[in-house]
């Protein structure tokens, strides 16, 4: 049987999601929590990677696992994890559903405090120059649509496509800052990072908004700005269709 873990975690102790060689990854915590609690080896599958320093609001994995689940299963997890990951719920879904590949949208989020806060300094990135809004919401509305995002993508990946088709992109006011909330089927390695940093260039007048559109046609990583720091982007949501859950 298969199932989904909804988790959230804190990246700052993390080598991204993904297990590397010598680095400590969440993939890997969470492995070993699995195995060491259902008593064999568990292997998990993400819905996506994200990078070093990179935060999760909701993000889901997937394991299968023939005999019965312990009903506490969530609560011996999240006791034996370490405090900067959290299981939330455990779902059991259809055979063969696939934590990346059923996913129909992703949505990350970035922050950015204008007002030094040493509260935030792991979770948002310090802008003392407040970028103007309205010039990068006109801006990110070049974003939307099916097109190739290569100029936003880390260059020399194993990718087939860099086509990408972003339903929503857009900057917010919050308390503390701004707030860019990015929604696609799929994102390239350091996509939102790269896209965030080129579009505060903009808010900054560095970049017209002629400029930040021709560097979407140019289709070359080198023309845009650098990425933003991975301490503010979350990934915020996954989106499923409800037809791959099972109703018990």
């Amino acid at each position: 049987m298969r199932y989904f873990i909804k988790l959230a975690y804190k990246g700052k102790n993390y080598f991204g999601w993904q297990i590397q060689p010598e680095q400590e990854s969440v993939q890997e915590k969470i492995e070993e929590a699995l195995s060491t609690i259902l008593r064999q080896p568990q292997k998990i599958i993400g819905a996506g990677r994200t990078d070093s320093g990179v935060h999760a609001k909701r993000m889901f994995a997937h394991f299968d696992f023939e005999n019965l689940l312990p009903a506490d299963l969530v609560h011996r997890l999240n006791q034996y994890l370490p405090k900067d990951i959290a299981v939330d719920e455990i779902l059991r879904v259809i055979d063969g559903a696939h934590a990346r590949f059923d996913a129909m949208n992703r949505t990350y989020h970035y922050h950015i405090h204008t007002s030094k806060n040493p509260f935030l300094t792991d979770f948002s990135w310090y802008l003392h120059q407040i970028p103007e809004i309205d010039k990068m919401n006109t801006a990110a509305k070049f974003l939307i649509g099916k097109q190739d995002f290569s100029s936003f993508a880390k260059t020399h990946t194993d990718v087939k496509t860099h086509i990408c088709d972003v339903k929503l992109a857009e900057w917010k006011k919050t308390n503390e800052g701004l707030l860019f909330v990015i929604t696609a089927d799929r994102f390239l390695r350091n996509m939102v990072r790269s896209i965030v940093g080129t579009l505060v260039d903009v808010g900054r007048n560095k970049l017209s908004l002629e400029e930040f559109k021709h560097i979407i046609d140019k289709r070359d990583r080198k023309f845009a700005s650098g990425s933003a720091p991975a301490c503010g982007l979350y990934l915020a949501d996954v989106e499923y269709p409800n037809s791959i859950f099972v109703n018990e």
